[in-house]
């Protein structure tokens, strides 16, 4: 595991390493003060029926792993409105005593431009040691593993959404259909979702209000009232992509035009079932009755 993050950190580090010198040309990231905002407390842990239908999976694809579009059909289900967030998880932990894997092993943490194994990292210290989740409350519970994901899901009466499921959700939650970018950026160009705005490592402009994870409910809810499907933090799903990994959705705040246009529906991406980072949470469904 930490073998293959480390050479993954080190081709990030040489393709960051062909751009212009940040120091040469400004690009600091630019502090941004945290809006204030969030969900009402009786949006909290809320969930929304998505009716059964059929969609084209993999629309308007832009990368090989995103694969041929197909059209699919969808039994309903029910899905959290929200990305389960550092209060909904600590619930967990205080009923069960459950530790998380990066707990026991380290997980991956952006900082300074760049990816690192951190030790101190868990979903209580999210930025490492002397960092606190303390006024995040409603902030996307990160570093947390696939195995995480699904312990929290089977004691809070869900599981985690299949992959069809879930792009099922996002691609219905688009305010264009025919523009797969609607769920990031309105016809101006401006922030709908917690991305990165400017040059992908060095520079985050912050335009949305954000430099890292948002409280869920900062920014509008979709056309089937969830929020953040799309940017903020990858979400774990139950589809495995191949041996010893899982299938995540839905793009992060990492993520750039000039480096990661996979704030989309159809985008995915293959994680290592048993290892976290800064960027990757999750949400749950529910089959109806």
């Amino acid at each position: 595991m930490k073998a293959l993050f480390a050479a993954i950190v080190a081709m990030f580090s040489l393709i960051a390493g062909c751009a212009d010198d940040p120091a040469d040309e400004g690009l600091e990231a630019q502090e941004v003060a945290d809006t204030a905002c969030g969900l009402a407390d009786a949006q909290q842990g809320a969930f929304v029926e998505i009716a059964a239908g059929s969609f084209e999976k993999g629309r308007d694809a832009l990368y090989p792993e995103e694969g041929v579009p197909m059209q699919l059909a969808v039994e309903g289900f029910a899905i959290q409105i929200h990305e389960v967030t550092n209060d909904q998880f600590a619930a967990f932990v205080d009923a069960t005593g459950y530790v998380t894997d990066a707990e026991r092993a380290g997980s991956a943490l952006f900082e300074n431009s760049n990816w690192r194994l951190a030790e101190d990292a868990t979903w209580r210290t999210p930025e490492g040691a002397g960092s606190t989740i303390q006024g995040r409350g409603g902030h996307p519970v990160v570093h947390v593993s696939h195995a995480d994901a699904r312990a929290y899901a089977e004691w809070a009466g869900g599981r985690l959404p299949s992959e069809v499921e879930w792009e099922y959700a996002a691609a219905q939650g688009l305010r264009d259909p025919e523009n797969p970018f609607s769920g990031a950026f309105d016809d101006a160009g401006r922030p709908l979702a917690n991305v990165w705005q400017g040059i992908f490592p060095y520079q985050n402009t912050g335009t949305d209000g954000f430099l890292t994870t948002a409280a869920a409910g900062c920014f509008p809810e979709s056309e089937a009232g969830l929020y953040d499907m799309i940017g903020n933090v990858w979400e774990w799903t139950d589809t495995p992509f191949g041996p010893g990994r899982h299938t995540i959705k839905g793009g992060s705040h990492l993520c750039a035009e000039n480096y990661c246009r996979r704030y989309r529906p159809a985008s995915r991406q293959p994680q290592e079932s048993d290892f976290s980072a800064s960027h990757i949470g999750f949400r749950i469904v529910r089959d109806l009755d």
